[in-house]
């Protein structure tokens, strides 16, 4: 059993930065593919950035390439979103997941976290 917990929300300004971690419990948690999904009020849960299991590749949505990257530090079992040059669309309820059920972009993983808010002023 895998439980992603999540941390580093918060409100910024347009622009600003933040770091978000997802820290699993579980013996097991530093095998599992990660990734981040966010959700909007009102909106469905979108795929934001994907990790491999070893760190070796990452994928981003078009959204936020060049400004997210995601990265792994498997000997503490954290998976890591670095935001920046945030924008107000950018503003959602950001959760981590583990090991996807179909592909990495589908939100259909089988750990997920409880999610931290984030929310981007203009």
């Amino acid at each position: 059993q895998v439980q992603p917990v999540e941390s580093g929300g918060g409100l910024v300004q347009a622009g600003d930065s933040l770091r978000l971690s997802c820290a699993a419990s579980g013996r097991a948690s530093s095998v599992y593919t990660t990734a981040w999904f966010r959700q909007a009020p009102g909106k469905e849960r979108d795929f934001v950035a994907a990790i491999l299991w070893d760190g070796g590749n990452s994928y981003y949505a078009d959204s936020v390439k060049g400004r997210f990257t995601i990265s792994r530090d498997n000997t503490k079992n954290t998976v890591y979103l670095q935001m920046s040059s945030l924008k107000p669309e950018d503003t959602a309820r950001y959760y981590c997941a583990a090991q996807p059920r179909i592909n990495i972009f589908s939100p259909q993983y089988t750990y997920w976290g409880q999610g931290t808010q984030v929310t981007v002023s203009s």
